[in-house]
């Protein structure tokens, strides 16, 4: 399913996301009144979704990380993110 992931080298940690200097869509809704662009929202399921498959085995990594993807893909989902 995830198969792409399988060919990546992995770091041994994954940095947590610095909204800081994440820049700021100008367009707001309802569900992102911030204007958070997809690539700095959800940092705590990114980070442990990207761990997870960098930690995993690639023969494992589509089975064992498939829940932690589909909690990130909840949070984009609760921004108004269409994933």
């Amino acid at each position: 399913m995830f198969g792409f992931f399988s060919g990546s080298k992995a770091p041994t940690e994954v940095a947590q996301a610095d909204l800081s200097s994440c820049p700021v869509k100008p367009a707001v809704n309802p569900l992102n009144p911030e204007g958070i662009k997809p690539c700095c929202a959800c940092p705590e399921t990114k980070s442990a979704r990207d761990a997870c498959f960098f930690n995993t085995d690639p023969s494992e990594a589509d089975q064992k990380c498939i829940e932690l993807v589909r909690a990130h893909v909840a949070c984009m989902k609760s921004y108004g993110f269409n994933i």
